[in-house]
């Protein structure tokens, strides 16, 4: 089983930046996390992030052209207003969890809306690092066909 973790805009400042919201772990500590976890779900785990929209979009097709089973994604601040990404994701298959560290919806209220929300599989926000791993049971559990 392989899944994409996308990583959005400004997310190589995890760890630096706004620790009231993000915390103090770092990118490369959530992306060893993730896979790790991934080993003991029977997943690999692929990793990537840029502060490039269009490459981003990239990496999306890139996932289509190999078949990823599942992507998850967290977009940063191009959740609320980019449909370049929103149409590239909308060109996925598989399952698709789109996740925040912080609970967008008890934030400034341009963050309520995610331009994504009717193309994903479901949300997962506001519970720091720990969005990250449950997003990856969310995708295998998508994966595997197990709930809804």
């Amino acid at each position: 089983m392989k899944i994409v973790m996308l990583h959005g805009i400004n997310h190589n400042m995890f760890g630096k930046r706004d620790p009231v919201q993000y915390g103090t772990i770092t990118l490369a500590e959530i992306d060893a996390g993730l896979q790790s976890l991934g080993r003991e779900l029977g997943a690999e785990v692929e990793c990537f992030q840029t502060n490039h929209e269009g490459e981003m979009c990239e990496r999306i097709h890139q996932a289509f052209i190999d078949q990823a089973d599942a992507v998850m994604i967290n977009a940063g601040a191009w959740t609320h207003y980019s449909y370049g990404i929103r149409d590239a994701l909308a060109i996925l298959t598989c399952p698709i969890i789109e996740l925040h560290m912080s609970n967008i919806h008890a934030r400034e209220p341009f963050r309520h809306v995610s331009v994504f929300a009717d193309i994903v599989r479901g949300q997962i926000c506001g519970f720091g690092a720990d969005s990250y791993r449950l997003a990856l049971r969310a995708a295998v559990s998508a994966v595997r066909g197990d709930g809804a």
